[in-house]
């Protein structure tokens, strides 16, 4: 009998039981003794029948210990699992062999041990590491009892071009591999340092103990030499077969993945994907390797598990019933027409010597444009050059190339060939952008110069594609094998690509959020949803083809030539909206007789404060301008007042979205202004930004908050005046997060809707008015506080520029801060001065916000994509430190 106190692990879990072995390596007759983790008497013990097993296998050089959350978990009561969590031979606290086991061995083993105990299906095997190579051996031995399969941090295929992880290089190298896994300690204290956060002390011994002693430490380093780094070794025919064997299991599939991993690093993530496309994966952004340590996965586990083993259909069936929502009726799903559709017909056209794409040159003139007939040939002539290189449908293509036409030419001749599109833009900073590529794991890189040097400098996956020709030495450098000049000169035959339809439900994109409130999330959309947001854009705005538009926000430079609308892009940079001129936008008005003009919030500001610039022409081209569309963030309506003067004929519209369902609502300039009279006279309305009524197609409701600040419950309502978290449901809706299993679970409850995240409430005519983000929410004593309300209050003070309220202290007992960005701005951050406190409190209590503290920032933190969103976690952090007495520094 195995004894020991573990932190964790009740001592009754802890047992060891003697199995014949049939290995080739054992001589006949003999007997292993195994040591495991098994809740199976407990749950005996409280007459609990399990719905199955968990058999969990760990990998080099952990033990059962790993399993410890999911051991504890299946025993609840509503829930209840048989959770077996082995230490293989030779590891852990089982029998110390003498012999060589290979992968081979181990896998039958693994069947010998199963064996003994009587295990029977359904089983769901769980496998880390090498652990998971094995675990997978036996449920291809055992489909009889399987019934599904979860996998973290492991791989069951080296690819051939690629080496094996540096550290495994390191640990198998002749001069270290005996010292480093066996004789020291190395090894395992190496693997430990990975967890993060760090193991706890005790956790940290726990996982040592069975390891003290170089006799004890054997199997680490027979573990390590039984890697298969190629071909040639001995365990490399069982590695294949699993590998293989795995394209046929159809069983449910979950994997959990830490992406901080610098052994199992995405591409064994991707490979997996590949071998097993039914799967349902999760990344958990900032974990490692040893995932069930830095990370909850007991939760993600038997959350599925449930999904998987009970009937869902009736709670599907019930999820809407009776529930009151707000918008016209859901909409008979229309017939597919692709995005691309508008480029042909209109090629093919009287238009087709028009202008359909143009960009800016800093001097006001069109730097570069293709008509509707050169689009259409470009786009065909580049998408059969990229299948000549290999792509093909499925293959996912990352876009690092700025609006305009090349980005616009590389979109449509990826998505003709069933391309899944990567657009993850530079605002999302260095770090972001780079976190979003490596997750997305593309197939290929399509880029300009600087892309493809910050590819090769930050290890990004891809074969590398240039937009334009490079000299022979620069593409060496960068790795680049061709680029998209020369693939659209070869000739290539487009005919078939004239003719070749895509699967309306197959992938189609992934567009990363802004990354505003967390690490950027990838949303994957269908071409049917895409379809489905170009023809709801259309509807609602009545942009037809014809429009002439103005996209100084990128998703719009890509939908104009979907629209069939002349899309022009300014000279500005794009990932930085503020950036946007006067000047510039009226030159990019004139150059195409604008009719339509897409500006983000943050630009619009600096329109305005640079509109001196602009010249007579250029202003009578924006006096022709008809539309005006800005999203991104909430608009005050004086700053709308003060744009309608700069484009005297432009209906100003501020629809609400986001990259996840673009667009939800929309308002005008003059309904915002009978939106703001009716407060105090119309139930509901007031306390937020009134972002209007559904688009087209659209539905949405809220599900109430709760005085805890959460919105737990699953009945969406759209009673005048009830706060709570916004739901929509509508066809351009996306599919789903791209790898985020969990976080897309969380995001469609009940079914059928999208969680926004954001909170707010209906008034009586059934607009929407806005509160704020749900995580941004202050729990103050005996209430729940949103924050918009106030802050625009504050903002209609003098000398006050953005504001942000936060929530300073443990949740439930919050204190309310105002932040204040001065105008002018200060020239250090910290308390406001007294007369600017008072005056900040009082415009608050006039919301009904009691605030306790005011500070001031000369600018407020904000992100990169709009400049408009204010980070108010940063900036809760911030006010904490500064009122506990710290230095203001920098928020």
């Amino acid at each position: 009998m195995v004894t020991g106190t573990w932190p964790g692990v009740r001592p009754e879990w802890s047992r060891t039981i003697g199995v014949p072995s049939t290995s080739a390596v054992d001589a006949p007759g003999t007997v292993r003794q195994w040591h495991l983790l098994d809740n199976g008497g407990q749950l005996a013990r409280r007459g609990l029948t399990p719905a199955g097993t968990l058999l969990c296998v760990h990998g080099n050089p952990t033990w059962s210990y790993l399993w410890r959350t999911l051991l504890a978990a299946g025993t609840d009561p509503a829930q209840p699992w048989r959770v077996i969590a082995v230490d293989q031979l030779d590891m852990g606290y089982s029998e110390r062999t003498g012999e060589f086991r290979s992968l081979a061995d181990r896998i039958n083993d693994l069947g010998d041990l199963t064996d003994a105990l009587g295990v029977e299906g359904p089983v769901v095997t769980v496998g880390h590491d090498w652990g998971g190579v094995i675990s997978l051996g036996w449920a291809l031995a055992h489909p009889a009892e399987l019934t599904g399969v979860i996998l973290t941090n492991t791989a069951v295929h080296q690819p051939s071009e690629s080496k094996i992880p540096s550290a495994l290089r390191l640990a198998l190298h002749p001069a270290v591999h005996s010292w480093g896994t066996t004789t020291s300690d190395a090894f395992l204290r190496v693997t430990h340092s990975l967890a993060s956060p760090p193991l706890a002390a005790e956790v940290r011994k726990a996982y040592m103990a069975p390891y003290k002693g170089p006799h004890r430490r054997s199997g680490v380093g027979n573990f390590v030499a039984d890697i298969p780094a190629d071909a040639t070794h001995p365990s490399f025919p069982a590695l294949e077969a699993v590998a293989e064997g795995l394209r046929e299991v159809k069983v449910p599939a979950l994997m959990l993945w830490g992406p901080r991993d610098p052994i199992f690093s995405d591409r064994y993530l991707k490979d997996l994907i590949g071998r097993l496309p039914h799967a349902e994966v999760h990344r958990f952004e900032g974990a490692g390797h040893l995932l069930a340590e830095d990370r909850d996965i007991a939760t993600p586990v038997f959350q599925w598990l449930a999904g998987h083993t009970q009937d869902r259909t009736q709670h599907s069936a019930d999820s809407g019933q009776d529930a009151v929502v707000s918008g016209e009726a859901a909409l008979e799903p229309a017939a597919f027409r692709p995005l691309w559709g508008e480029l042909g017909t209109l090629a093919d056209s009287d238009a087709a010597a028009e202008t359909a794409v143009a960009e800016m040159a800093s001097d006001g003139s069109v730097a570069r444009s293709l008509s509707w007939h050169g689009l259409n040939r470009r786009v065909l002539d580049v998408a059969a050059g990229l299948r000549e290189a290999g792509v093909v449908s499925g293959s996912r293509v990352s876009l690092m190339v700025p609006p305009g036409v090349d980005l616009t030419v590389a979109l449509y001749a990826c998505l003709r060939l069933g391309a899944v599109v990567v657009v993850a833009d530079a605002g999302l900073g260095t770090k972001g952008l780079s976190r979003a590529v490596k997750g997305a794991t593309p197939d290929f890189l399509i880029g300009i110069d600087r892309a493809l040097a910050a590819a090769a400098a930050l290890g990004w996956p891809g074969r590398r594609i240039s937009v334009q020709d490079l000299p022979a030495t620069r593409r060496r450098i960068l790795r680049v094998e061709t680029s998209l000049t020369a693939l659209a000169s070869r000739g290539s035959d487009t005919r078939d690509i004239h003719h070749t339809a895509v699967d309306p439900d197959a992938p189609a994109a992934v567009l990363f959020t802004s990354g505003s409130t967390g690490p950027a999330k990838g949303v994957l959309y269908t071409h049917r949803q895409l379809a489905a947001t170009r023809d709801t854009l259309a509807t609602t705005f009545d942009i037809r083809p014809g429009a002439r538009l103005v996209a100084g926000f990128a998703p719009f430079a890509l939908l104009g030539p979907a629209l069939g609308a002349v899309s022009v892009t300014p000279d500005m940079d794009v990932t930085a909206p503020r950036t946007l001129t006067a000047r510039a936008l009226a030159d990019a008005a004139a150059a195409i007789d604008a009719t339509v003009v897409f500006a983000a919030p943050a630009a619009l500001r600096n329109v305005l404060a640079t509109r001196d610039g602009i010249s007579g022409a250029g202003q009578t081209a924006l006096d022709r301008v008809q539309l005006l569309l800005s999203a991104g963030a909430p608009i005050p309506e004086p700053l709308l007042a003060q744009v309608q003067l700069l484009l005297p004929g432009a209906s100003l519209h501020t629809p609400y979205g986001m990259t996840e369902a673009l667009p939800v609502t929309d308002i005008s300039l003059q309904e915002i202004q009978a939106a703001e009279a009716a407060v105090g006279t119309v139930k509901g309305a007031g306390n937020g930004v009134c972002v209007g009524t559904p688009v087209h197609g659209a539905r949405i409701a809220v599900i109430p908050l709760a005085e805890d600040g959460t919105a737990s419950g699953s009945r969406p309502v759209t009673e005048a005046g009830v706060t709570g978290e916004v739901l929509v449901t509508a066809p351009h809706v996306k599919d789903s997060y791209d790898r985020l299993w969990l976080t897309q679970q969380g995001s469609t409850n009940p079914v059928g809707w999208h969680r926004t995240g954001d909170v707010g409430h209906f008034d009586a005519e059934g607009r929407l008015w806005l509160e704020g983000r749900l995580q941004h929410v202050v729990t103050a004593p005996g209430k729940a506080v949103t924050p918009v309300g106030a802050e625009q209050a504050v903002e209609r003070l003098d000398g006050v520029g953005l504001a942000a309220v936060v929530g300073v202290g443990p949740a439930g007992t919050q204190a309310i801060v105002a932040v204040v960005e001065t105008v002018p701005p200060v020239r250090k951050a910290g308390p406001a001065a007294p007369h600017l406190a008072h005056r900040v409190r009082a415009a608050a209590r006039e919301a009904g916000v009691d605030v306790s503290a005011v500070l001031m920032v000369p600018n407020q933190p904000t992100d990169i994509r709009h400049n408009a969103k204010i980070d108010r976690t940063r900036l809760s952090a911030w006010a904490a430190r500064v009122l506990a007495g710290g230095r203001p520094g920098k928020p």
